[in-house]
């Protein structure tokens, strides 16, 4: 070790280098432990970056797991804020292809839950343009889910806010009481089959289960929220859902380079 530095002055040199170099475990990511997906998720990451090769999200957007899963094992708290304010958590499809891949089976796709989790808690989803979004997919399948007793709906499902399904299907709706029939459906119908009327008894309990679970808590958390952006943008709640529901910035795709 040479003369003038005995072993208990150098492991106190490398402790404080150590103390130095990683943060102390901040109050966000403390809060971001606490989630079970996380602890499922994140236990013994090697940064291989196997989980972005086989993402398909990153194949389309400006997204990479590895990155995300790198940043929050750092702890640091100002860089996980960047994270929850950004639009790179809400790219991933939630498919979990990282975890059926990693040689660990970490899975990046439930690190990013926990992310979109504590960012709608605290707010911080308003801040991007991908974030945003949560609102008007929260109003639409919720919505659904606690009027309907279903997430996605003939009778709420508009044509023209989503072109991509094509003109076969929008043939489908404008004639859908006569299509589903002739599929065997009961739609809107009392009784059993696909798309029959959910009796009210039933999305009284559905109500009750969010109430419970705190689904509906984080609804009006989404909607406090939302409102304040809407306010702060100069919109009324409806402009609002219609611009984040159909406004997409450059600068989120691969093919943009």
């Amino acid at each position: 070790m040479g003369k003038g530095v005995s072993f208990s002055g150098f492991f106190y040199i490398c402790s404080l280098y150590v103390y130095v170099s990683f943060p102390k475990m901040g109050k966000l990511y403390d809060e971001l432990s606490q989630d079970y997906r996380l602890k499922e998720g994140l236990k013994t990451c090697i940064n291989c970056g196997t989980c972005t090769a086989i993402c398909p999200a990153a194949e389309f957007y400006k997204y990479d797991p590895r990155k995300i899963v790198d940043t929050v094992q750092r702890q640091d708290d100002e860089e996980i804020e960047a994270l929850l304010k950004s639009d790179t958590i809400w790219y991933c499809g939630e498919c979990m292809s990282c975890m059926t891949r990693c040689p660990r089976k970490n899975g990046a796709g439930l690190v990013i839950m926990a992310l979109r989790n504590l960012a709608a808690k605290k707010g911080y989803f308003t801040c991007s343009e991908k974030g945003r979004q949560l609102y008007p997919l929260t109003k639409a399948l919720n919505g659904n889910v606690l009027n309907l007793g279903y997430c996605v709906h003939p009778s709420t499902f508009a044509y023209a806010d989503h072109p991509e399904s094509g003109p076969v299907f929008e043939w489908v709706l404008a004639h859908k009481e006569d299509v589903y029939a002739r599929l065997g459906a009961n739609y809107q119908g009392d009784g059993a089959g696909a798309l029959r009327r959910i009796p009210q008894e039933d999305l009284d309990e559905l109500k009750a289960i969010y109430d419970v679970t705190g689904g509906t808590e984080r609804l009006e958390t989404v909607e406090r929220f939302s409102k304040a952006k809407a306010e702060e943008m100069g919109m009324t709640m409806e402009e609002y859902l219609a611009y984040t529901f159909s406004h997409c910035s450059p600068g989120h795709f691969n093919d943009e380079d």
